[in-house]
């Protein structure tokens, strides 16, 4: 089958490899769509702290199987499905905790295993849900972003009654917005560079939209989510908290990267620092809050890619005239 490989140091590769075998409880998947975000970006150049290499990349998909191994007793050759890309142990401290997506033994797929942008892709049944009838496969890809941002939400106060400032319009970014809103949030700023993307943030249900620069008052803010990525928007979210204010990091950052911090902020305006990785046991609440954000694919995927294309969809995923880029693996 053809896949694309990563080998960390900004290399891709499109290359034959085996078509994998099912074991007992593994599921073959043809996936349709696969989206790339941040953490594809982080893997490509080898700064994401837990990518093992050469691998596989892909971890937001959804596809059809295609074969089931001799123990898969929930689902069948032909079904629609979506993947929560996180296999945990189910054993360790933090997995008997709840936190399984800080499981000491995790496996995520498409960063130390094979993932999506392949023809193929073998996955543990456990982590395999049905594809809500009629949701098309893009949609279906942006199932685990979606519940990236329910996880987040959870760590954070209430959006109800709040005033809220986003830092960053991508897939999270614009996700984080839709759900702000209908949780009740007073206002949603959006802080973000590209003027394609602020445009998607009104539409999503921003109140207002912002350069970098724009926005000039501080200090007035309930909840900042940081779903850029960039130190620079970490550094300046600490300076719009309102008293008793809460800064929801969601953006993936390089981790040499360090920020100035003063303490005296943080007993002066008992303000909150939550950070929120990944997506926990959000998974199956993303598969139902999707129905409330109908025809999501047609109104987020900017850019589509066959597999071959992979590097052109890495460069498009960094531009700024990108809202969510995606991959059609059997293309």
């Amino acid at each position: 089958m053809r896949a694309i490989v990563l080998d960390g140091r900004g290399s891709v590769e499109l290359t034959e490899m085996p078509e994998p075998i099912a074991g007992p409880f593994d599921v073959i998947i043809a996936p349709e769509a696969a989206g790339i975000c941040g953490t594809d970006l982080h893997v490509c150049h080898g700064d994401y702290p837990t990518g093992k290499f050469p691998v596989v990349p892909g971890h937001e998909f959804a596809g059809t199987v295609i074969s089931v191994g001799s123990g898969v007793s929930r689902f069948k050759i032909g079904d629609r499905v979506c993947v929560d890309p996180n296999v945990a142990c189910g054993h360790c401290e933090q997995c008997r905790l709840g936190a399984v997506n800080l499981c000491h033994h995790l496996v995520p797929i498409g960063v130390t295993s094979s993932g999506a942008c392949a023809e193929l892709v073998s996955v543990p049944e456990q982590v395999v849900y049905s594809l809500p009838e009629g949701l098309d496969m893009g949609s279906g890809a942006l199932i685990e972003p979606l519940a990236c941002v329910l996880h987040g939400f959870r760590r954070s106060p209430s959006m109800r009654d709040k005033r809220v400032l986003v830092y960053g319009a991508g897939s999270i970014g614009l996700l984080a917005t839709a759900v702000a809103r209908a949780e009740g949030a007073t206002s949603i700023d959006i802080i973000e560079p590209s003027r394609v993307r602020r445009d998607a943030a009104m539409e999503f249900g921003a109140t207002n939209v912002f350069a970098p620069g724009q926005r000039t008052t501080d200090r007035d803010i309930d909840i900042v989510i940081e779903a850029s990525g960039h130190i620079s928007a970490v550094s300046d979210a600490i300076k719009r908290l309102a008293y008793r204010g809460t800064l929801l990091q969601m953006g993936v950052c390089s981790p040499e990267d360090s920020i100035h911090l003063h303490p005296y902020d943080l007993f002066d305006r008992e303000l909150t620092l939550t950070g929120s990785q990944s997506l926990e046991s959000s998974y199956p609440d993303a598969i139902k809050k999707i129905a409330d954000l109908p025809n999501l694919a047609e109104r987020m995927v900017s850019h589509t890619f066959p597999l071959a294309d992979f590097a052109a969809a890495l460069e498009a995923a960094r531009s700024e005239g990108a809202r969510k880029v995606q991959i059609l693996p059997q293309v």
